[in-house]
């Protein structure tokens, strides 16, 4: 009775240790997650065979076309290290973002329009020096967040141009004590799950940077922008509300 006793612990002892091996042994299962920027006005979608084109209306009544938009994302909150991302409608370049290696849970999903002060260090990313996006040193070096450039109509009936860049904002009223201001900002688009190869659509609407909060007047503010440190403030406050979720299957 105390052999088959002891032989019945061993067992045990056995099959509880296998289990337990094999339990550390399993991975998680990994995805893929891939986000797909969209750009739009009031909810018509916009391609690069849009552009060029005096077809969209601002909050001011003023028709404008697109020349030029390529704008940057940074620490995108899926993976767990600091990252950046160029994007360029116009070249169709950057669009789409996919993050491999992602397990099944839930995840916080955010991003940075620009870079904050930490990360906008000059001259630091190759990639965006050869594309010549860079501040120049006057105006405190660093990196665009956005270009975005094009046509308008003007109080004359006369197309002129746009030049709607967004920087870090600097105030240059003593070009020797210049002061700066962060005017990037996070956009959160709330919980996202991971259960299957995900696709995550993130919408812009251009529409929003010329109405929301600040109605702007292209016919007042078109071109110069990136030393005028109120329209930089003006221009970021704006860009709260341009970004929403999409589309996610």
């Amino acid at each position: 009775m105390k052999k088959k006793y002891c032989l019945l612990i061993l067992t045990l002892l056995l099959v509880t240790g296998c289990n337990e091996e094999l339990d550390c042994c399993v991975q998680p299962e990994q995805f893929t997650v891939t986000l797909n920027f969209t750009h739009h006005w009031n909810g018509l979608k916009i391609t690069p065979q849009d552009f060029n084109e005096l077809k969209f209306t601002n909050e001011n009544g003023e028709r404008l076309s697109i020349e030029r938009l390529r704008y940057l994302v940074s620490n995108i909150s899926l993976i767990n290290s600091k990252n950046y991302h160029l994007i360029d409608v116009g070249e169709n370049y950057g669009t789409s973002i996919t993050f491999p290696e992602l397990t099944d849970e839930s995840y916080a999903l955010s991003f940075r329009f620009g870079f904050s002060d930490e990360d906008n260090t000059d001259g630091t990313y190759q990639d965006l020096n050869s594309v010549s996006f860079n501040v120049p040193e006057i105006l405190g070096g660093g990196y665009h967040f956005m270009q975005f450039d094009g046509k308008y109509v003007d109080n004359n009936n006369e197309a002129s141009g746009f030049n709607y860049h967004t920087i870090k904002a600097v105030d240059r009223t003593d070009p020797d004590n210049l002061k700066f201001e962060d005017t990037s900002f996070e956009v959160n688009l709330g919980t996202i799950v991971v259960a299957d190869t995900t696709e995550i659509e993130i919408k812009m609407n251009l529409a929003e940077w010329f109405k929301n909060p600040n109605t702007w007047n292209l016919n007042e503010l078109n071109t110069v922008l990136m030393p005028n440190f109120e329209a930089q403030k003006m221009m970021r406050a704006n860009g709260g509300s341009v970004f929403s979720l999409g589309v996610v299957n």
